[in-house]
């Protein structure tokens, strides 16, 4: 997923060179390690729904009072071991959702389904001031706790919400959603958005008690609809237009997403060029 840490490129086995391939490129994320972050537990959060049947009961009486139904989820996004890994929410051992609390359907299945934080929009709500007031209610820690201290004093109590990357339509009052419209819809009962956030360097995340914080990497994501359903499946392919740079604990960039320019600053160490008897140090721009 990303180049080799200029730390590891002291060879005299340079690779050859080659043109560029960075065209159209959209600018770098930086990606900080899970270390980084604080993780607490609050109090409980109950679920609105007992049943599939329920839920989507409630989504029919919605769409007939208010019209269509808006649902926003967060792909938060850190690294662990140079690899991108994406926080998701896990819920107690029967019922499994996509969304938190009551925005998508719930799922019975053997394997341990996860699920990515967000919520419905209230109809009467302005998009992103809404999603980001459903991230504090789930993620952020409570006002009164010493952890929602340390978030104010290290300045990342907001929500960097980068950019749409996916959207998701519900033609029915069905389980069923679509990375599309159907053609012989004009009317979907519900649309769903995933947005990325973008992490501070340093965040506090508290949990409700009744879920778990799970940092899942994209290669146990991609490919295994079986196991986490065909949306969350799909994040790789929507994290895939991104370049990533990976920051450690001390704030260097140790790795990068190949495809792109380098970050400022770095370039690789030459010890020997193989080129004369005496070996030199110079630097050379990869």
């Amino acid at each position: 997923m990303s180049a080799i840490p200029p730390g590891a490129q002291q060879s005299h086995c340079q690779p050859p060179d080659s043109l560029p391939f960075n065209d159209r490129q959209p600018d770098a994320i930086r990606l900080y390690p899970l270390s980084n972050y604080t993780f607490g537990v609050k109090e409980t959060q109950p679920e609105e729904d007992p049943s599939v049947k329920d839920r989507l009961k409630r989504l029919e009486e919605h769409y007939a009072n208010h019209g269509m139904r808006r649902t926003c989820e967060a792909v938060l996004v850190c690294h662990e071991h140079n690899h991108p890994h994406v926080l998701m929410l896990q819920i107690a051992n029967a019922f499994f959702k996509l969304c938190i609390p009551t925005s998508t359907h719930y799922r019975r299945a053997t394997a341990d389904h996860k699920v990515s934080p967000g919520d419905y929009i209230p109809y009467s709500s302005e998009e992103i001031p809404a999603f980001k007031s459903i991230l504090a209610s789930i993620l952020s820690p409570p006002a009164s706790s010493s952890l929602a201290s340390r978030d104010t004093d290290a300045g990342s109590s907001d929500w960097n919400i980068h950019s749409t990357i996916a959207t998701w339509y519900r033609p029915n009052f069905e389980t069923f959603m679509y990375p599309y419209l159907p053609p012989h819809v004009t009317r979907p009962k519900e649309v769903k958005k995933l947005y990325l956030i973008e992490l501070p360097r340093t965040k506090v995340l508290s949990v409700p008690k009744n879920m778990k914080l799970l940092a899942v990497p994209l290669f146990e994501l991609y490919d295994n609809s079986a196991r986490y359903g065909p949306q969350l499946s799909a994040i790789p392919h929507y994290l895939s237009r991104l370049r990533w740079e990976m920051v450690d604990e001390q704030g260097e960039v140790v790795a990068w997403t190949p495809g792109g320019k380098n970050p400022e600053g770095l370039s690789t160490k030459v010890l020997a060029d193989g080129g004369g008897d005496e070996t030199r140090m110079e630097d050379a721009g990869v």
